[in-house]
This record gives C-alpha cells, structure tokens and sequence, in this order.
C-alpha cells in the first residue's frame, strides 16, 4: 500500500503535514504558508481556494478551508490588490459631516447595501463641518487605496478632492453641490423644499415666522435660507431680520437661539411659527419650546425627518430628504465609474416630501402667547 507524502514548502501536495497543536504555534496572525503547512498543500493551491479559482479538487479545498477555519486566517486585503491586474482594493470611502446624524446613517446604510452586492466594504469618518479633518479623513482613505470615494464637502475642502479626481480616483458628492468639481452629485431640492415649509406655514395664517439655520459656509444652508425668503416674499411677507437666526451648530445652540426669540423680543413681536432648517436644529428647538410651555402654541416646520419625530406632541412636521435614495443612487453611480463608465458627469435631483404630522398645522393665536408669556 503506497502512501502520497509532500510538504507544503516545496509546493508538492499530500496528506497534511505534522504541525504543532494551536495552542503551540507561533502568536500572531496566520499566514497562507501556516495554512498550506497544516493542509499538507502548496501555497498555490491554498490561493486558489482562498481566491474561489478553479483547478482545486473538491477533497483539497475541503482540507484547505478546515485549515483556515482552524487557524483563523483572513487574507490580507492589501496584498490580493496587489497582486490584482485592476489594482483594485474593494473599499470605498464616505466623507460625512457627522455619521451619527441621522441623515447621514442612513445614506451611509443605503451606500453599504449596494457596496455588498459589489463585494466591497465601505470605510465612513466624519468631518464635523471641517475642512482640514475632511481632508485628513479623504486623505486616510485615499493612502489605503480605496476604489473611489462618496463625499459630502465643504468648500475648503474642494481643491483636494479636485486633484484626487485629476489623478482618476472615482469621486461622486452628495448633499453638498460643488460647482467647481466634475464629478457625479446627487442633491436634494433643498431651496424648493424650504419654500415648502414655508408656504406651508403661511397657509396656515401665520406672518411671523422665524428661520432657525445651519451654518452659512454651507451649500444646504444657505439654500434652505434662500428658499425661506422666497416664500416669504411669495406670500407677500416682509423679512423681519430679528426672526433669522444663521449660523447655528447643533442642538444646544439651536435651543439657545429659539430661547432668545421670546425671552429676547417684546411680547406681541414673537413669531408664531418656526422654520428649522436641520433636524439637530429642529430637536434643539423643540426642547426649547417644551420649556417654554409653547409646543402646542408655536407651529413648526423642520427640515429632516429625526428618530421619534412623529411620536411627540405634537408629532413633528418636516420636510424629509430621502437619505435611502441619496445613498443608493451615490454608490450606483459610483460603482459604474469604478467599472468603467465614462461618460459625462450628472447631476441627479432628489426630491423632498413634507409630512404633516400636527406641529406644522397649529394655527397663529396671539392672545395664547401672549397669556403664555404672563403664565
């Protein structure tokens, strides 16, 4: 009775080699050679298997995967898009402003969906609205030679990304228009949108209304702004310049301005409904009225739907972007550069919907403000 022998050194295959019990081998991370040793096999053959190629028989590649089982081992990502004729990593990268922001999680959800059925893994970091962490994070991403990125910028940010497209790296922005950048974009209707809120409000009888925003160094804030006021100017309102409060970030100073709205103007100059163009905006301003005792006195619109919106009382109205949509059209459009595509870069439209929830529909009634603000 003959028995095949070989060792996994000199690339010829038989039974599995004499290796010390796990608890024995050298710590650290396996590698493919630990692999071919425990199998009995060539290092060739463990890459054809790890890799899914043919000319495997079924009995090798069953001892090979109970060998990476039993060691643990993951391939290095690095060196297998080396050693691909495309160069090609199988990562992304999403530049955000902050993941956490619920907009933001969910394009980010969307973009994973679709990078899965193209067997890529998706890296996210956050910007925080900050131009140099933006183009550190970019610039992270990029040095691990990622297949292309998603990014929504910040105009300090441009030049940057201006250079990463020159040099062929596939880029798609979104949220945020750039002009200066041609590249695929997929924005939202904000400037309609607001306009939508607004004229909603109006419809409603109110005529003071006030606009709380994000920063104006921002492309979605300032045409939130300039959609505010062209609602205004459509229902034949004037701007009052003391109900615009730009320039906010975050919950804490959104509640802090929509505190100083009443607490800061005579009674009688209040408005009676607020226009909140960001959903931490919204939340700060929602808290704010709670501690006024004015929720259900004070209609308002906010822009971006939020976790729990609709199970408060009153259930707050907004006008919601379609994050799922945004992220999935981004990473589509994406993908077919990393593939290839060619052709010339588009803008795609998003649109916006507003959902009636009850703070939106409160009708102006000054006498209760009024009695709110002796109470």
């Amino acid at each position: 009775m003959s028995t095949e022998t070989g060792t996994a050194g000199n690339g010829t295959e038989g039974g599995p080699a004499a290796v010390e019990p796990a608890s024995r081998r050298a710590r650290g991370r396996a590698t493919m050679k630990d692999v071919a040793r425990l199998a009995g096999v060539g290092i060739k053959t463990v890459s054809r298997v790890v890799n899914r190629e043919s000319g495997v028989s079924p009995a090798m590649a069953v001892r090979v995967e109970a060998a990476v089982r039993e060691l643990g081992y993951r391939p290095d990502a690095g060196a297998s898009a080396l050693r691909r004729a495309d160069g090609r990593t199988s990562a992304i990268g999403v530049v955000v402003d902050d993941v956490a922001n619920p907009f933001f999680a969910a394009l980010l959800r969307a973009v994973e969906e679709v990078a899965v059925r193209h067997g890529t893994v998706v890296l996210a970091g956050s910007a925080d609205d900050d131009g140099s962490r933006e183009r550190e994070v970019a610039q992270a991403f990029t040095d691990r030679r990622v297949d292309g990125l998603i990014v929504a910028p910040s105009g300090s940010a441009v030049d940057e990304l201006g250079s990463e497209v020159d040099r062929g790296l596939p880029v798609v922005v979104v949220d945020r228009a750039v002009e200066a950048l041609r590249v695929d974009q997929v924005l939202s209707t904000n400037e309609l949108g607001a306009a939508d809120a607004v004229s909603h409000l109006a419809a409603h009888g109110h005529r003071r209304i006030a606009f709380l925003g994000d920063r104006t160094s921002i492309p979605t804030a300032r045409e939130r702004l300039a959609g505010y006021r062209q609602a205004l100017a459509a229902a034949g309102l004037p701007v009052d310049e003391r109900l615009v409060a730009a320039d906010l970030h975050g919950e804490a100073s959104a509640e802090g301005a929509a505190l100083a709205l009443f607490t800061g103007l005579p009674d009688g100059t209040w408005p009676t409904a607020l226009f909140c163009a960001q959903n931490r905006v919204t939340i700060g301003v929602v808290r704010a009225l709670r501690r006024l005792r004015l929720e259900d006195r004070v209609a308002v619109v906010g822009f971006d739907d939020f976790p729990l919106a609709d199970l408060l009382q009153p259930g707050v109205t907004v006008v919601a972007q379609d994050p799922t949509r945004v992220g999935t059209t981004a990473a589509t459009l994406l993908f077919a550069r990393i593939d290839g595509r060619a052709e010339a870069p588009r803008t795609v439209w998003v649109p916006t919907t507003l959902l009636r929830r009850g703070s939106g529909e409160i009708r102006p009634d000054g006498a209760a403000l009024s009695a709110a603000a002796r109470g």
